[in-house]
C-alpha cells in the first residue's frame, strides 16, 4: 500500500547527456529479478555525496568515501554499481575486500581504474557479499548500458519498497534546456542523516569545481535529512549527486544567475523523492507533514519535530485515526527545549486550532479533529511562539503492516 503515489511512467523519465544505465539478474537473494545496477558517466563529469552517520557504517560506504575523497584516479569518478538483495554491511575486513573486488571486476569491464568507481549494496545486514554472483552478472550489465534505462535502474535498487521511485524535470535556460533526472528506493528503517535509502540524481548541467559538494550537502538536508518512518538510521545510506557537463549551462560561481534557478531545481527534485520514500513507507496508510514554526533557531525546530515524527504513540494514533491529540503536546514537551514556555504553544490539525496558548482551544470539537484524521494526508502545525526559524519533516503512520513486513524480511 501507497499514500498517493502514482507509479512513474518511462515515458517521464529523460535521459541525461553523458549518464547511462545497464541493468542485470545476478540472483543475489532471489531469482529472476533486477538485482544489479551499473551506470556510467562520461568524461569530465563531477560527483559528490552524502553519507550515513550510523558509525556501523557499510563497507561500500567506506570505499565510496575514500574513493571520492581522493576524486578517483584521473580526478573522476566514471562509473557507479549498485546490488540489492545483500548491504554487505557488519562484514568486516570480508566486507570491505568484497566491495574492492566489485570495483576492480567493473573497472575491467569499462577499461578505467577501480578508484574511479563507487560501490553501493543494500539489503540484509551481517550477511556476506555473494561477490561471484555480483562479479558474474557484471558484464551483462555493461552490455545493455542505455540513456533511457532509468524506470528499470529505479526498479532495480527495490529491497521492501512497494513500486520504483523516479522523477524527471526539464527546466528551460536562456542557454537551452538542462535536464534532472533521478532515483531513489528506501521504505523502512528510514530517518533523518539519512534512512535505508539510496538516492542518484543526474543533471547535464557543468559546475566549477568545488560547487558540487556544498550544494549537494544542502540539498540532502532539505530532503532526504527531512525524512523519517521509523527511527532507524541504516548503515548504507547514500545520496549522489552527478554532473555530466554535457549542456550549454556550465555554472562558474554561486553568484551566477543560473546556480538558483538549478539549485531549486535540484531541491524540488530530491524533495519529490524523498517524499516518495514516505509514501511508500512500510505498512504506511498516511502521509504527514509536521511544519514547525515560531522556534529561536531552525535545530530546536528540527528536534521537535522529530520527536513528533518519531513517536510510536503518535505514529499509532494517526493509523488508528484517533485525534489523541494530547501525544504531540507530549512530544513537543519532551523534544529538549529546556527553556520552552509552553504557554506560547500553539497547534493546528490540518485546518483545525487544536492547542491554544499551551492547552486545548476552547473552539476544538473532537469531530472536527476526527474529520482531518480521516483524511490520508495530514499537516500538523505546530508554532513554539519564540521567534521566526521553521522547519519541516515528512513522515508516516505505524501500522500492523509494518511490524509483519519487518518481522518477515529475511524469510
Amino acid at each position: 500500500m501507497t499514500v498517493n503515489l502514482p507509479l512513474p511512467k518511462k515515458s517521464d523519465l529523460e535521459p541525461v547527456k553523458g549518464f547511462e544505465m545497464g541493468i542485470a539478474e545476478a540472483g543475489i537473494k532471489k531469482a529472476n529479478r533486477k538485482d544489479l545496477l551499473v551506470m556510467t558517466l562520461a568524461p569530465g563529469s563531477q560527483v559528490a555525496g552524502v553519507f550515513t552517520l550510523n558509525r556501523f557504517c557499510a563497507a561500500p560506504v567506506q570505499v565510496c568515501r575514500e574513493h571520492l575523497a581522493q576524486e578517483g584516479r584521473d580526478g573522476e569518478i566514471r562509473a557507479l554499481v549498485v546490488n540489492t538483495g545483500n548491504a554487505n554491511a557488519g562484514t568486516g575486513e570480508q566486507g570491505m575486500k568484497h566491495a574492492l573486488e566489485t570495483c576492480a571486476a567493473l573497472a575491467k569491464d569499462l577499461n578505467i581504474y577501480p578508484e574511479q568507481i563507487l560501490p553501493f549494496s543494500t539489503g540484509v545486514i551481517l550477511e556476506p557479499l555473494p561477490i561471484q554472483k555480483i562479479v558474474s552478472a557484471l558484464p551483462k550489465a555493461v552490455a545493455n548500458l542505455s540513456n533511457d534505462n532509468w524506470f528499470d535502474a529505479a526498479e532495480a535498487i527495490m529491497t521492501t519498497d512497494t513500486q520504483p521511485k523516479a522523477s524527471s524535470q526539464t527546466i528551460g535556460t536562456p542557454l537551452g534546456d538542462i535536464v534532472l533526472t533521478g532515483i531513489c528506493k528506501g521504505a523502512g528503517m528510514i530517518h533523518p542523516n539519512m534512512a535505508t535509502m539510496l538516492g542518484f540524481i543526474a543533471t547535464d548541467v557543468g559546475f566549477a569545481p568545488g560547487l558540487l559538494n556544498d550544494l549537494t550537502k544542502e540539498v540532502a538536508d532539505l530532503s532526504f535529512n527531512a525524512i523519517t518512518i521509523d527511527g532507524d538510521t541504516s548503515t548504507n545510506d547514500s545520496f549522489i549527486f552527478m554532473a555530466t557537463s554535457q549542456s550549454s549551462v556550465q555554472i562558474q560561481s554561486k553568484q551566477d544567475p543560473l546556480y538558483a534557478v538549478v539549485r531549486a531545481a535540484l531541491i524540488d527534485l530530491a524533495r519529490k523523492l524523498a517524499q516518495m520514500i514516505v509514501r511508500d513507507g512500510e505498512g504506511a496508510t498516511k502521509f504527514m507533514t509536521i511544519d514547525v514554526v515560531g522556534g529561536k533557531t531552525t535545530e530546536e525546530c528540527r528536534l521537535v519535530a522529530k520527536a513528533v515524527a518519531h513517536s510510536p504513540l503518535v505514529k499509532t494514533a494517526f493509523f488508528a485515526s484517533d485525534p489523541n491529540l494530547g501525544r504531540i503536546l507530549a512530544a513537543i514537551g519532551y523534544a529538549g527545549i529546556k527553556d520552552l514556555d509552553v504557554n506560547r504553544v500553539q497547534m493546528w490539525l490540518g485546518d483545525v486550532w487544536v492547542a491554544k496558548n499551551g492547552g486545548r482551544n476552547p473552539s476544538y470539537q473532537e469531530a472536527d479533529g476526527q474529520r482531518v484524521m480521516q483524511e490520508p494526508e495530514i499537516t500538523i502545525k505546530i508554532d513554539l511562539g519564540r521567534g521566526s526559524a521553521t522547519q519541516t519533516l515528512w513522515t508516516c503512520d505505524l501500522s500492523h503492516d509494518y511490524v509483519s513486513i519487518n518481522a518477515d524480511y529475511r524469510s
